[in-house]
């Protein structure tokens, strides 16, 4: 890197003294590992990962029901043992915090003000789902899926199918019913947990015909637990296997417990975007997933007891699972489901300023559309007990870095992260004993080997490459559902270096060991033999205020040329001009070089995205290279379908 950037924030002492980063550090110390900074601690996390994990174990205090016989016994990832011979519970591992203090949720909604959950109700609810479950006669290594937004009750069935060692898996009721099929059908659930509809933006939907969809088509399912949440008065009469909420828990009685399973027992289901493909059944394990939810929520996203951890996400993405994980370290769930722009933009903040919100998660897209409409909300609302603030999905850009603290809080702690629904963690993040440094992620995560590679396998610093990770984490997947021999596994991650997971993302380790997410490597812009990261595009465009939002593809054209066309949506009250074209051209080249200024600017009325919100370049162009809509994306995956037409006429 040529120009350091400007730093933005630095922890104060106390803030360093404070952090459980700290604390773990003076904990090894006492154990005679003495690292003088934090790099120095990262190296020896991923140079002696057994001993590494052996001490997040201890310093963490799993309990386990039977001693581990090894730590770890690998030859190739991925292929992979941990801690063998452990039987533990992750759910118990949650109820450990139960406390009079604080309470165990906070929830809002489009249709309910702020409310909150004690310790002692979700216990209950959670014993008396439980108690059902068993009755219904799901055990250890069934299914139980729900189609519910982010709700309390959507925390209670989590909790309760992990007591008893079953595996969850959730999709958000926005998605339609092939989608909700294509990933509960892979895995045979025996029981459905559903809403008979939801509000977003103000509006209703019902989708009863989705729920009897999916409980005609899955054979499997025995029972459906139906909670009335668009219509208190929806009944299960002409519903065979319909039973409601309130009936399932009514008279249990039976307290609370928890299962004992092996330490890579599967616990959760995960799918991939699906968007080309039959979506991936990523499957984690209870003990993988405590481990890296303990180190990431304490170390690096320095989460304490009593304080209220919020990420904006649907049951559909993996942050809501990111969510549950910060009662493990005592944290205040803050649940909602809505809207981020209903009424306005400020709903979230105003949510932030009334919870009131210490760790505030959200995406480079909200944080942008704040920006572009001149929000100011340290103006607006008292943000005083505000942390932190976590950004994922899309790298933010350094105009994102530049607003947060100079429009929503000066002194909060800004933690852009990257990770993913494949091992339902950051592998890159926060660290509240480093800088932040405009653009930038702070540091890799511990026990991450993370590194960016060239095409020949070989580490580079200042230069983008392909990310990837050279050591198993505990949190990668076991298995994929329905993946005999790990074929498919494999293919999605090993197929590039073998015995090397391979991301899928241009990445930059700079000399500092910050790093910069270039956006996704399947999705690059390879123009006259260079290679050009889609961010690089939109941190450019960002910086025009009557651009919301784009999109960009390369075509590579025979005799070795190109077609390079960026697609913007412009913000209400303008139209693209020639003269905004010119800035946008003159930007790119100012900020990059001419190899990043498109053949063509287009304005477009909406830009593809999946339901979990990534923007979706490749199918774009597959589209406009002659592939049929159908071929080229799964609209069921997608957040707006229609939105693909416009390209066809291109």
């Amino acid at each position: 890197m040529t120009q350091v950037p400007p730093i933005l924030w630095k922890p104060s002492k106390r803030v360093r003294q404070h952090s459980h980063m700290n604390k773990f550090m003076n904990y090894l110390r006492r154990h005679h590992l003495d690292f003088k900074n934090y790099e120095d601690l990262w190296q020896w996390s991923i140079d002696e990962p057994e001993f590494f994990w052996d001490f997040i174990w201890k310093y963490f205090k799993i309990k386990s029901f039977t001693p581990y016989n090894r730590i770890l016994e690998y030859k190739e990832l991925p292929d992979v043992d941990w801690f063998d011979g452990a039987t533990l519970n992750y759910a118990e591992h949650i109820f450990r915090n139960k406390t009079t203090e604080h309470p165990a949720l906070v929830f809002q909604s489009e249709r309910q003000p702020l409310t909150e959950m004690s310790w002692d109700e979700l216990e209950q609810k959670v014993a008396a789902l439980r108690q059902f479950l068993i009755e219904s006669g799901v055990e250890k290594g069934d299914r139980v899926v729900a189609f519910l937004p982010n709700i309390p009750e959507a925390t209670v069935g989590l909790l309760a199918t992990m007591s008893i060692g079953a595996i969850w898996s959730s999709c958000s009721p926005d998605f339609g019913a092939g989608s909700v099929l294509e990933r509960f059908g892979q895995i045979e659930p025996k029981i459905l947990l559903a809403v008979d509809g939801y509000q977003y933006g103000g509006k209703g939907y019902d989708k009863m015909d989705v729920v009897q969809a999916i409980t005609q088509q899955i054979p499997s399912l025995e029972k459906v637990i139906l909670i009335p949440y668009l219509n208190d008065n929806q009944s299960v009469t002409n519903f065979p296997k319909g039973v409601l909420w309130r009936d399932a828990l009514a008279d249990k009685n039976e307290p609370l417990s928890f299962l004992p399973v092996p330490f890579e027992h599967p616990m959760w289901v995960l799918y991939s975007s699906g968007t080309t493909g039959a979506p991936k059944a990523i499957t984690h394990s209870h003990g993988g997933s405590l481990l890296e939810h303990y180190k990431y929520l304490a170390l690096h996203n320095d989460v304490h007891p009593g304080e209220r951890f919020f990420w904006f996400a649907t049951t559909g993405w993996m942050m809501w699972n990111f969510v549950q994980a910060s009662m493990l370290v005592g944290g205040v769930a803050v649940l909602f489901d809505g809207s981020p722009g209903y009424p306005d933009l400020n709903v979230l903040w105003r949510l932030a300023e009334a919870a009131p919100i210490h760790h505030f998660g959200t995406s480079a897209p909200f944080i942008m559309a704040c920006a572009n409409q001149g929000l100011a909300p340290k103006k607006a609302f008292n943000l005083k007990p505000l942390r932190s603030i976590g950004s994922t999905g899309s790298p933010l850009p350094p105009e994102g870095f530049d607003y947060v603290y100079k429009n929503i809080k000066r002194t909060v702690w800004l933690t852009s992260m990257s990770g993913g629904t494949d091992v339902c963690t950051a592998f890159v993040g926060g660290n509240p004993l480093l800088p932040v440094y405009q653009g930038e992620i702070q540091c890799r995560a511990l026990g991450c080997a993370l590194y960016a590679y060239d095409e020949n396998g070989q580490p580079l610093t200042n230069e983008v490459g392909e990310m990837v990770i050279t050591q198993p984490m505990p949190s990668m997947p076991v298995f994929f559902w329905n993946d005999p021999g790990k074929e498919r596994y494999r293919a999605s991650y090993y197929e590039m270096y073998p015995g090397i997971w391979r991301h899928g993302d241009w990445t930059i380790i700079t000399d500092r060991n910050t790093v910069i997410i270039l956006g996704r490597s399947d999705a690059t812009l390879n123009r006259q033999g260079v290679r050009i990261g889609t961010a690089e595009i939109y941190r450019s465009v960002d910086k025009i205020k009557e651009i919301k939002d784009a999109l960009v593809v390369n075509i590579e054209l025979e005799g070795g040329s190109d077609y390079m066309p960026l697609y913007v949506i412009m913000n209400d009250g303008y139209t693209l001009t020639e003269n905004i074209k010119q800035a946008i051209k003159k930007q790119l080249r100012a900020d990059y070089s001419p190899r990043h200024v498109p053949n063509e600017i287009i304005e477009v009325p909406d830009l593809p995205y999946t339901i979990s919100g990534k923007k979706m370049e490749l199918p774009v162009k597959k589209i406009l290279k002659g592939v049929p809509i159908e071929k080229a994306a799964k609209k069921d995956a997608m957040r707006n379908p229609e939105s693909l037409q416009y390209f066809t006429k291109k």
